[in-house]
């Protein structure tokens, strides 16, 4: 007698994702161990990979989340998630794919992951009311992979960019993602320790530098030890409280800034410090994801 073969059972979408959920819990990952590089919790990082691997759309599990998963497309999945435990490197490394605010860009290993608050401003309109029809010229500051410049583009049309970065490696890959989007008539990358090669003036500066203080460079779990230091230490002079850049910025940002200009400045958790270093200015602070102590805004009149 012939037996009938019994077929195994059907996996779907979300019980992979949280089989692979339970498997980064179970390595110890947390969000103060390596979350917040795209993700903030075991559930959404599984996400991100699975869909990601299985070739389907990572901002729409629910119309995914019951098809069948074969048996072998479940291995890679876990190969890869075990890839990701045993490395710590960040998932957007591993995929080369980021999103910020709805818009994908490339990453490698040669740039920090975009995950900068300035990118919520952008899209939420937070800093137009400091701008007007005669802001045409923006700086992208410190741009990595170039994402800020190319959501600053799409927010204002009618503006042209320049992203400026001190890495050759940085603007490698901050070119693709211009032409990626195809903006490269209106995104002009510029190779500038600081503001040195930037051709200015500007009537917008979006900086997001370098500002980890000393002791939190020194804790950094390994997925963020895994992002170029140059992008992140803000101590590059020997400081400790990482507003060695900022504070050469300063020192010249205002001959790079037209009569109306403003600065939109990212320093973190860094506030203490930034208020301690320059305890005469008076920044407006936004109100962010992150909360009201993130981002600030200063005025040409301000810097000079």
């Amino acid at each position: 007698m012939t037996k009938t073969p019994i077929p195994a059972p059907t996996v779907t979408v979300l019980e992979v994702i949280e089989q692979m959920a339970d498997r980064l819990d179970a390595a110890g990952l947390s969000f103060a161990d390596g979350y917040g590089q795209g993700t903030t919790n075991a559930f959404d990082e599984a996400a991100w990979l699975v869909l990601w691997k299985l070739g389907l759309e990572i901002d729409d599990l629910e119309s995914v989340e019951n098809r069948p998963v074969a048996p072998e497309d479940q291995a890679q999945v876990a190969l890869l998630v075990d890839q990701r435990i045993s490395t710590r490197q960040p998932a957007a490394y591993l995929t080369n794919e980021a999103w910020l605010m709805g818009v994908p860009f490339y990453v490698d290993e040669r740039v920090i992951i975009p995950r900068s608050l300035i990118a919520e401003l952008l899209d939420d309109g937070s800093i137009d009311d400091w701008l007007s029809d005669e802001t045409l010229r923006v700086l992208d500051l410190c741009t990595g992979n170039g994402s800020l410049a190319v959501l600053a583009a799409m927010a204002y049309p009618e503006v042209v960019v320049d992203a400026a970065d001190i890495s050759r490696d940085a603007l490698d890959v901050a070119r693709i993602n211009v032409e990626r989007h195809q903006l490269g008539s209106r995104i002009t990358l510029v190779e500038s320790d600081g503001l040195a090669a930037c051709p200015g003036p500007y009537d917008l500066i979006l900086c997001n530098p370098p500002y980890v203080n000393a002791a939190s460079m020194a804790a950094l779990p390994a997925e963020f030890r895994a992002e170029p230091g140059l992008a992140l230490s803000g101590n590059i002079h020997g400081g400790s409280d990482g507003m060695d850049f900022i504070r050469g910025l300063f020192l010249a940002i205002a001959a790079q800034m037209n009569e109306n200009a403003v600065l939109v400045l990212e320093i973190g958790n860094e506030r203490e410090n930034f208020v301690r270093a320059f305890p005469h200015l008076e920044p407006l602070w936004f109100e962010t994801s992150a909360g009201p102590d993130q981002v600030l805004l200063l005025t040409r009149e301000q810097l000079a």
